[in-house]
């Protein structure tokens, strides 16, 4: 059983460098904002897989308090680049 949670954590660290690759050559800074959530996402996602294949809640809890932050930093930083007063 273990081995499935390993494969599934292999493709999710090829998709953060994946996103990494993204938010590194943009080109524009739109672009490397959707990498950054992109990483993000798939960070809660591998959170929550590590919680599954540990039997451990707490990676869950985690999982959802930075899925929170990580949407309001999203918009305050998106409603920064549209020019818009915060």
């Amino acid at each position: 059983m273990m081995e499935i949670f390993l494969i599934a954590a292999v493709f999710i660290l090829i998709s953060i460098a994946l996103a990494f690759v993204r938010l590194v050559l943009g080109p524009t800074i739109p672009d490397r904002i959707v990498g950054l959530d992109t990483m993000n996402t798939l960070v809660i996602v591998a959170m929550i897989l590590f919680g599954a294949a540990f039997e451990e809640s707490i990676y869950i809890d985690v999982a959802i308090v930075y899925a929170l932050l990580s949407f309001v930093t999203t918009m305050l930083v998106a409603k920064y680049l549209e020019g818009g007063k915060m």
